[in-house]
């Protein structure tokens, strides 16, 4: 007689091998290099030219309060922002796109672990990437006006919360372009909507009622507006708000928009393949 073989299930993904599976996937993709790099040097350079504007213009009392809005200017952030959240976008709609999701799914059956793991991994690395250019940007802004007797130092009240805000910028907006991403799964689509919405809306909305100021006030970019502006309504050059929100406020908006657009990420998956 012949023994008859013995088919033995394959093992299930660890947690761990799906990380490091979408680690692999992130940083085999070339135009990340090239999309975390360019905008990295951008936001560097943009920030370190409104130091060197200032470093011949400002001059007095207001000198502190000019170093710590030249650490991370608002085209700074919004450069950041853009490329965040495209970054985000791209690692959920470019499997979609090129239809590798369903091989993926194939591989991994657990769709929601899979997608916990691809949010994990993003957030990682946006946090870090975030960290790296808060810092550097406060570094070489603040070594540009310290010629001049202008620098603060990251103990100056203030400046740790907007290297801290302006950093964790970078993982808010990631998650949100893979929320996006998820919902709508169309790689042109998704970058227009998660454009209008992360960009352009902030401008769109008045502070004119109630209302309208609290969904201002609920956006990222508004949220990091509120964060590092450390003079807010307390100094000629701040505009004081109708409808003013807190500090407290803005940090519970970057972590809804982020435990919110994560739950999506995970969440959506279940729904379709395309």
């Amino acid at each position: 007689m012949t023994a008859s073989a013995t088919v033995l299930p394959l093992p299930r993904a660890r947690f761990t091998d799906l990380l490091a599976a979408e680690w692999i996937k992130l940083r085999s993709l070339r135009s990340t290099y090239w999309a975390l790099g360019a905008t990295a040097l951008a936001v560097i350079a943009f920030n370190a030219n409104a130091a060197r504007t200032d470093y011949n213009e400002v001059t007095g009392v207001d000198s502190a309060h000019w170093a710590l809005r030249d650490a991370f200017t608002p085209g700074a952030a919004m450069m950041l922002l853009l490329a965040a959240a495209s970054i985000g976008a791209i690692t959920v709609v470019g499997e979609y796109s090129t239809g590798l999701i369903r091989t993926t799914f194939a591989a991994v059956p657990d769709r929601r672990a899979l997608m916990t793991a691809k949010v994990a991994v993003v957030t990682a690395v946006m946090t870090v990437y975030g960290a790296v250019i808060a810092g550097m940007s406060f570094a070489a802004t603040q070594a540009i006006l310290d010629g001049r007797g202008k620098a603060v130092s990251l103990g100056h009240p203030g400046a740790l919360r907007v290297v801290v805000a302006s950093a964790l910028l970078a993982p808010v907006c990631a998650l949100a372009g893979m929320g996006l991403g998820a919902l709508i799964r169309h790689s042109a689509t998704t970058m227009v909507l998660t454009t209008f919405v992360l960009l352009l809306l902030p401008s769109f909305i008045t502070e004119r009622y109630h209302w309208t100021a609290c969904v201002r006030n609920a956006l990222p970019f508004n949220a990091w507006v509120r964060l590092v502006d450390i003079g807010y309504g307390h100094h000629p050059f701040t505009l004081a708000s109708r409808y003013p929100t807190t500090v407290t406020g803005g940090w519970i908006v970057f972590a809804a928009w982020a435990l919110v657009t994560a739950v999506v990420t995970v969440v959506a998956v279940d729904r379709r393949d395309v």
